[in-house]
């Protein structure tokens, strides 16, 4: 797939999962990703009109640290990219207050807003192999029993919170968004890597949907078809 037609693609994927989850039950939980890769992606879902927007939640799967509105904001990418222009009530976008001095308190906090299952997860892929802040080594890899935790991660702002494994496990759907030659080395890990994921946490996503262009599939033996 080419780099222009992964927004597309990806909000193609994104408006069947919610369109489904509201015919089941009447409502859609969405978990939006971070980085520069959704960017596009969340421009191209706003053209979609039919889109139930009043039956969708919003909530993140990770966030620095900082204001709301400074630029590392996780909240602040979606928000300009997504939420200002979709029909979304406010009360129904659920931000992590990261930017609070006590972190645990905040991913306690968080933890209570989650539903028990998420309709769709929706992730993106580090270098490293991390997906939302769940970074290589980490002990919250390792987490079976809170949906949410407070992280150090390797590069600054330095502290973070991020979802669990538990919440990504019992997703009803994830789909996973990487664009880029610099992310082949760790999509072959993520899928074609011996099952590891406290070395590659992305494998924890390895059953999703993954939507990714031709320069980010070029490390894998057995790339998906053109």
């Amino acid at each position: 797939m080419t780099t222009e037609l992964l927004p597309e693609t990806a909000a193609r994927h994104i408006a069947k999962a919610i369109e489904q989850a509201v015919a089941d039950h009447g409502r859609a939980s969405v978990m939006l990703a971070g980085g520069s890769t959704p960017r596009a992606v969340h421009r191209q879902l706003v053209l979609n009109r039919r889109l139930p927007w009043d039956k969708v939640e919003i909530f993140f799967g990770d966030e620095r640290a900082v204001p709301p509105a400074d630029p590392q904001s996780n909240y602040r990418m979606a928000r300009e990219s997504l939420l200002d222009a979709a029909p979304i009530p406010l009360h129904q976008v659920h931000r992590m207050l990261a930017e609070r001095p006590d972190h645990e308190a905040a991913a306690d906090e968080y933890a209570r807003r989650l539903p028990e299952r998420l309709d769709l997860i929706i992730l993106g892929l580090g270098e490293d192999g991390h997906t939302a802040s769940l970074f290589p080594g980490s002990s919250a890899l390792r987490e079976t029993a809170r949906k949410v935790v407070a992280v150090v991660g390797p590069q600054a702002p330095l502290h973070r919170l991020t979802v669990t494994p538990p919440v990504i496990a019992a997703a009803r759907e994830k789909i996973i968004l990487v664009s880029g030659s610099g992310k082949a080395g760790a999509v072959a890990r993520a899928l074609e890597g011996p099952q590891n994921p406290d070395a590659c946490p992305a494998q924890l996503a390895r059953d999703g949907i993954w939507i990714m262009d031709r320069a980010a599939a070029s490390g894998l033996r057995h790339p998906p078809p053109r």
